[in-house]
């Protein structure tokens, strides 16, 4: 490829290095999610209100049955806790990476434009019938967090939403579906069991029963994601342009906003309503790396995996004995970055 040196006229090669630094710092930002990814892995198993010793820590990890109460809580705990927070931070991150992608919008993610409350509602409802785990709370959070962004998603396209209305409209969705959440609760006591840590998100009450559904789903709408990655990029470019590349549009929205509701609504069966992951993680990445899905998925899930668990350790260990519901956390890091996104872009008009 030849460009032309301005005011010359004279045609000159392309920069040759720049794939090569640009390929460089890619490897190099793999390397530092997958040490991110370990470290947070290690400290979320090591840390807690009951400390495990380095030295015990192999012999209770694979000797479960003679570890004694160090095995226990580590497999029954600790485990199921830290891979929930793997398996919720990639799939919030990966799921924001396709609704900005989709919509067009840097500003939109899981938390922001209402997915999540879809999914909240729907587990709520669940509750409320007296289920409380497996796949039929799985399916619900999908089923409310797809009618949820396919909503925003129409409404967005026929009415021309600029990138800031579409936030509002997120806003009114968040307060509305939370809203229904609070009556359900109100009149169907039972449905309240599990309300605090759900409205705020947590991990402490994660066993495996519970996340088996929820990581199935994950794993499978993931590695689905990772073959649909061009199709992603060209979709991003427009209406008329992945027209005229002869990509369906219709369908392809479709499915990829149903992807992601599957991954957001399955973390938030888990987790509850964690805020801000799939806009902060996509964005710090997208400014880092690239814009490439092929390389913008992977990294976001491996970062928004890392990014969560050690908010999780943090939420454990700050004020330990107590523990702090880690959305708090999220809260007091997304809540800024969302303020200055919005700054940044002039309320969704410049850009993000």
């Amino acid at each position: 490829m030849r460009r032309l040196r301005r005011n010359e006229g004279i045609p000159v090669p392309a920069d040759k290095d720049a794939g090569k630094r640009d390929l460089t710092r890619i490897k190099a930002l793999y390397a530092i999610a997958a040490a991110v990814l370990l470290f947070s892995a290690a400290t979320g198993l090591l840390c807690g209100a009951a400390g495990i010793p380095a030295s015990n820590f192999l012999k209770a990890l694979l000797q479960p049955g003679a570890g004694g109460p160090d095995a226990t809580i580590l497999w029954f705990v600790r485990l199921p806790r830290v891979l929930a927070c793997l398996l919720c931070g990639a799939a919030l991150s990966v799921s924001g990476v396709v609704i900005q992608g989709v919509l067009a919008n840097r500003l939109a993610s899981p938390s922001v434009i209402g997915v999540n409350a879809g999914a909240g509602l729907a587990v709520t409802l669940c509750c409320a019938m007296g289920v409380f785990g497996g796949f039929p709370v799985s399916l619900a959070a999908f089923f409310g967090a797809f009618a949820t962004v396919m909503a925003i998603s129409l409404g967005a396209k026929k009415w021309g939403a600029s990138r800031g209305t579409v936030i509002l409209m997120g806003v009114a969705a968040n307060s509305l579906l939370g809203a229904f959440s609070d009556a359900v609760t109100i009149l169907v006591p039972e449905a309240s069991i599990f309300r605090n840590d759900f409205k705020i998100g947590d991990f402490s009450a994660v066993t495996y029963p519970r996340l088996l559904p929820a990581a199935l789903m994950i794993l499978c709408s993931f590695l689905l994601l990772c073959t649909l990655a061009n199709e992603l990029d060209v979709l991003s470019l427009g209406e008329e342009s992945a027209k005229s590349l002869g990509l369906n549009t219709d369908l392809a929205r479709t499915l990829f906003l149903l992807l992601a509701a599957v991954l957001a609504g399955a973390a938030v069966s888990v987790a509850g309503l964690l805020s801000f992951v799939g806009l902060l993680v996509p964005h710090a990445v997208r400014r880092a790396a690239t814009g490439e899905a092929r390389h913008l998925i992977p990294l976001s899930a491996l970062f928004g995996a890392g990014f969560v668990t050690l908010c999780d350790t943090l939420s454990r260990v700050l004020f330990s004995p107590y523990e702090l519901p880690v959305g708090i956390i999220m809260a007091f890091l997304g809540a800024p970055f969302f303020l200055f996104l919005l700054i940044k872009g002039k309320g969704g008009h410049g850009r993000a």
